[in-house]
Formats: structure tokens, C-alpha cells, sequence
């Protein structure tokens, strides 16, 4: 295995190398370097603000990949960080990672799913040691038996706005993009340790993974690449294309308020000048104050005004690989939310943005893209889901440049497409006044 006594004198090669990575200045945006490997896997890496080396492992196992029968593995994937592995116990990983004051975490969406470890820089041997092993997951019964509490908790812990979002999937995509990121209660303690070794197995491949790393330099990252052994037959299942439907999917709960997200088709990430203009287009139309206790900044946010009530909405833009989802999720009270839903889908259909308009969103965007160029914690994310769905990796310069690049016209166009697509909502609450999508046509 990757991990055996063989090759720990590698890894403290790796370590030693990596006292050489130099901190960057506090605010300073790092330069990407990305290389990809024999076997396709992709390694970029980037400098850090703090003698901190974060290192992730990136997979494209998330949720669009399972079928009716695996559905929730990717949710149980994101759990396995805490699980043990074919080569380490529960006990060990934690134990020795939180022994040199290390973390490990895990993340994941629709496409991906990610483990992230944290370590001192000059302990960064231990976090790869133990990280490795997480490309070999056991997923021993009594281990899932003894966490199915846990994954009850993190279901209750899911919030209205966010079951909304999973219901406009839902609407939109049915299958693939469609499926939620969280397991479906009537899977709890029905996934065997033998389908998530299958689904694994599936889904763990070099050609759709990528290691990324902040604070640790880019030779010292792919020679620990080198070393990886991902599960045998890795790669031999692949998501769908996704398919754009539309329509309605809704979920009744007691109570006086309702959440509800509406979106048309948006723009794939594989289209990267779309991708780009419907980021614009996103900051554009607003709907989140810049400021505490401000108004609203955009149309979204006027449109909520306008409605009356007592509401707050934000603009949902969601990037795939083969496609996309832009609208807008709005929580209210239910005698109010028809109205506020209908102003809004007005403002989603208007299809036309100003150059005053797209000039503040382009602002908002650089900003934002600046931000999270700037914080490992946001860089290490950003990267790794780059890197496994687009195969590279942009760095700051880079995009900020391409967002210059993008024309009113252009955004002008996203705002079309999404003004003429068929419409998906999902809504969650009280719905006695929420309508359905064929009543925003």
C-alpha cells in the first residue's frame, strides 16, 4: 500500500522539503502552479500567508454519480474522514493528526467530494501520511451503525434555505445534479459496507481527482501524488450528462413561513465566458445587502421591496461542469410569499441589465474572487474543485482579466437565457400560497 513502513522515509523527504516553502504577505493573492501527472491526475499548488501546509484530495465522487440504490454514498463519503481505513484505525488517524495540533475535514458537493488535512509545516509528513489513507476506505458495519446518529444530527442541522436549493434540483435535473448532496432518510443503515466499496471503486480514479496543496511547494506535492494507490478498477463508472428539465418539487411542513428557490437554466463551467457572465450577472441582481442592516443592492432586492412583506432573498448561481441552475431562493412569511415570488420571477424575466449594472457586478466579483484568492482556507477549496473538473486551474490575474474580458453583451445574453428557459421551483414551509412553476411561465 501507499502508506506501508517502506515509503515513510519518502514522506520525510517530503517533509523536509517542504521547510523550504516561503509564507506569502497577508492579503497578497498566491501564483498557481499545475502540473498533471502519468496517470492524469492533477497536482496544483499555491503559497501560503502562514507556516501552515493545507493539502486536499479532491475526487469526482460526488452525488450527481449515484444511482436510485447508492443514493446518499457521497454524503457517507464525506463522513468517512472520521471512519477508519483499510491501513488505520478511527483512533490512529485522529490521535496522531490532532497529536502535531493537525485537523482533518471533509467537504464535498454535487460533483465532488474533498479531505482536507491541516498540519504545521514542519509536520506535514503525519498529515500526508494519514491522508493517503483515505483513498482506502473499510467502512466497517459497526462503524456506520455507531454513526448513523451522527448522520440524523447533520440531516436536522440542514437549513430550510438549503432544502429548498435541494428541491429545485430536484425540479430541474431529476436524476444525476438532481440528487441531494445528503443522504435520504429512507437510506439511513441501508448502505452496505459492500455498495460503498463498490461506489468507491467507481468513482476514485486519477483521470477525475486532483491534489492540491497551500503552503507546501509543487515537486514535494507530486512526488507524494507518485505514491497514491487509488482502489483497483478505479474509474470504470461516470456521471450522465446532465438534462434540464424543470417542474416542481415541494415539501409541506407545519408553520407560518416558506422558503422557495426558483431558477431557470444557468451557465456550465466547461463554457467558461458563460460561466463567467452569469458570476457577473449573479452580483448584478443582488439581493444581499453590502452592509449590515443596508437595503438590498440589485433588482432582486427592489423587487422583494416592492412586494411589501417582510422577506429576505438572495441570487442562486450554480455552476456544474455540463451545465447550470441561476434564480433566486426568498424566505417569508406564507400570506406574503406569492406575491414577494411573483414580483421576483418578474425581475428573473426582465432579461436586461444596464452597463452601470454589469460594472458594479464585475466590481463585486473581483472582490469576491480577491477574497478568497487571498485566505488559504478559501484557496484551498477554490483550487481543488477546479482542478478536478476543469483539469487546471486559474490563478487571480488570470480571472480577474477574464472578467474584464466579459462584455455587456455577453452578461446581457446569460440574462436572456435564463429570462427564456423553463422555469424550476423548489419550495419547502407552508406552501398554501407558493405558486407552482407552470404559474410563473
Amino acid at each position: 500500500m501507499a502508506c506501508n513502513a517502506s515509503k515513510t522515509h519518502l514522506l520525510r523527504a517530503i517533509a523536509k522539503r517542504g521547510y523550504a516553502t516561503s509564507p506569502r504577505p497577508v492579503g497578497d493573492a498566491s501564483a498557481i502552479n499545475v502540473n498533471v501527472l502519468e496517470n492524469k491526475l492533477v497536482v496544483a499548488t499555491a503559497d501560503a500567508t502562514l507556516p501552515v501546509s493545507r493539502v486536499s484530495i479532491v475526487l469526482g465522487a460526488g452525488s450527481r454519480n449515484e444511482a436510485y440504490d447508492t443514493l446518499g454514498a457521497s454524503h457517507l463519503l464525506r463522513l468517512a474522514g472520521s471512519l477508519s481505513t483499510k491501513n488505520s484505525t478511527a483512533f490512529a488517524i485522529a490521535r496522531h493528526i490532532q497529536q502535531v495540533g493537525g485537523n482533518l475535514t471533509t467537504w464535498g458537493d454535487r460533483e465532488v467530494v474533498g479531505y482536507t488535512v491541516e498540519t504545521t509545516a514542519d509536520n506535514v509528513e503525519t498529515g500526508l501520511r494519514y491522508l493517503q489513507d483515505l483513498l482506502q476506505p473499510a467502512f466497517k458495519p459497526w462503524e456506520l451503525k455507531d454513526n448513523s446518529k451522527t448522520l440524523i444530527d447533520q440531516l436536522n442541522a440542514v437549513t430550510t434555505e438549503q432544502r429548498a436549493i435541494e428541491l429545485v434540483h430536484k425540479a430541474a435535473f431529476r436524476l444525476g445534479l438532481g440528487n441531494s448532496i445528503y443522504v435520504p432518510r429512507f437510506q439511513l443503515g441501508n448502505l452496505s459496507t459492500e455498495t460503498l466499496l463498490h461506489y468507491v471503486a467507481n468513482n476514485y480514479a486519477p483521470s477525475r481527482a486532483a491534489v492540491v496543496g497551500v503552503g507546501i511547494d509543487n515537486n514535494t506535492l507530486s512526488g507524494f501524488a507518485q505514491t497514491l494507490e487509488f482502489p483497483s478498477g478505479s474509474g470504470s463508472g461516470k456521471a450522465s450528462s446532465a438534462s434540464y428539465y424543470g417542474g416542481d418539487a415541494r415539501k409541506d411542513t407545519a408553520g407560518h413561513r416558506a422558503t422557495v428557490a426558483v431558477a431557470g437554466l444557468g451557465g456550465a463551467a466547461s463554457n467558461h465566458k458563460e460561466a463567467l457572465a452569469f458570476a457577473i450577472l449573479e452580483q448584478t441582481v443582488g439581493g444581499v445587502a453590502a452592509t449590515k442592516r443596508g437595503n438590498s443592492a440589485g433588482v432582486f432586492g427592489e423587487a422583494a421591496g416592492s412586494a411589501g412583506g417582510s422577506s429576505t432573498v438572495k441570487a442562486l448561481n450554480a455552476s456544474y461542469s455540463d451545465a447550470g441552475l441561476f434564480g433566486f431562493v426568498v424566505s417569508g412569511d406564507s400570506k406574503d410569499i406569492g406575491k414577494t415570488v411573483d414580483f421576483l420571477v418578474r425581475a428573473l424575466k426582465s432579461g436586461s441589465v444596464s452597463e452601470k449594472d454589469v460594472a458594479r457586478g464585475k466590481a463585486l466579483l473581483k472582490a469576491r474572487v480577491l477574497a478568497k484568492y487571498s485566505s488559504d482556507s478559501g484557496l484551498i477549496k477554490g483550487i481543488g474543485r477546479q482542478a478536478a473538473l476543469t483539469r487546471t486551474v486559474l490563478d487571480a490575474d488570470t480571472l480577474i482579466a477574464a472578467i474584464d474580458g466579459i462584455s455587456q453583451q455577453q452578461v446581457q445574453e446569460a440574462a436572456k437565457k435564463v429570462a427564456g428557459s423553463k422555469l424550476s421551483v423548489g419550495a419547502i414551509g407552508n406552501l398554501a400560497n407558493v405558486p407552482y412553476a407552470s404559474d410563473l411561465a
